[in-house]
């Protein structure tokens, strides 16, 4: 299913969300904008955040064109003074911080770990996991001192804590520490009234779940006989689950690593 559309099943949902201030970064594409676009048709205003302005916009445009409101703001998510004007640029537009899903990662790999570049391995863990870690830090300081505090949603993957294949060692590494970060904040600051879970997708309808040179009716075939559903997951299935952790349906799911992978590592 394509990224930029929502099923009648989504949009006729309850509103979960009204006027509730959602954050999602990684938002220009993807499993990101499939999540903000969730979160607009549930009744959020949504602040998308990523590194390039185009991609982003285009995701506003599509939240408007459903009648909600959202702020494309530019951001490196591994640098801390962008956490902070992430923080701040939601609650000047919209007077809150209620939900954060920290979707932005990066995959640098296909060859065995001896063959991964310093560079490589540097700019996934900067992004990947001090990039989790810096927006952990900024958004449950800004929750904590809400009355209402907040609900946060990691985006790890199924690549790290509960499988690991050849070619991605190293973002496996960081994926699983993004596993281990959701479960200790999530014990550190429950008691300020700010609720922490992960996601973890599977193989999901996105270009990085294609192999080289294959194409989507290929991973299709793939997808029948090596997944156990028989193929793999759509975006707005992965945006489900985020919004369910999100919402107060998942009031008293605290530290909980949600798996949505088609049965991959059931």
């Amino acid at each position: 299913m394509p990224t930029t559309t929502l099923s009648a099943t989504t949009t006729s949902a309850a509103a979960r969300f009204t006027d509730r201030t959602a954050l999602v970064t990684g938002a220009g594409s993807g499993i990101g904008r499939a999540i903000a676009l969730a979160f607009a048709a549930e009744g959020a205003r949504v602040v998308v955040a990523g590194r390039r302005h185009d991609p982003l916009t285009r995701t506003v445009q599509l939240i408007e064109e459903l009648g909600g409101k959202a702020l494309a703001v530019t951001a490196d998510v591994s640098r801390a003074a962008d956490h902070e004007a992430l923080v701040r640029a939601a609650v000047d537009r919209f007077g809150s911080l209620d939900v954060a899903v920290n979707n932005a990662g990066v995959f640098r790999g296909g060859a065995p770990l001896a063959e991964l570049s310093e560079a490589d391995w540097q700019d996934q863990l900067e992004t990947n996991v001090t990039g989790v870690f810096l927006a952990l830090r900024a958004q449950v300081r800004r929750m904590a001192g809400q009355e209402s505090g907040g609900a946060i949603v990691n985006v790890a993957s199924t690549f790290g804590a509960h499988a690991r294949v050849p070619g991605a060692t190293a973002y496996a590494a960081t994926k699983a520490a993004v596993a281990a970060l959701s479960r200790g904040a999530a014990r550190d600051h429950i008691g300020d009234g700010v609720r922490i879970n992960a996601v973890s997708p599977g193989a999901t309808d996105t270009p990085m779940s294609l192999r080289p040179g294959e194409t989507e009716s290929d991973r299709a075939t793939r997808a029948r006989t090596a997944l156990p559903l028989g193929r793999i997951a759509a975006t707005r299935e992965v945006a489900a689950a985020v919004l369910y952790l999100a919402s107060d349906d998942a009031a008293s799911v605290v530290g909980t690593d949600l798996v949505v992978d088609s049965g991959a590592t059931a």
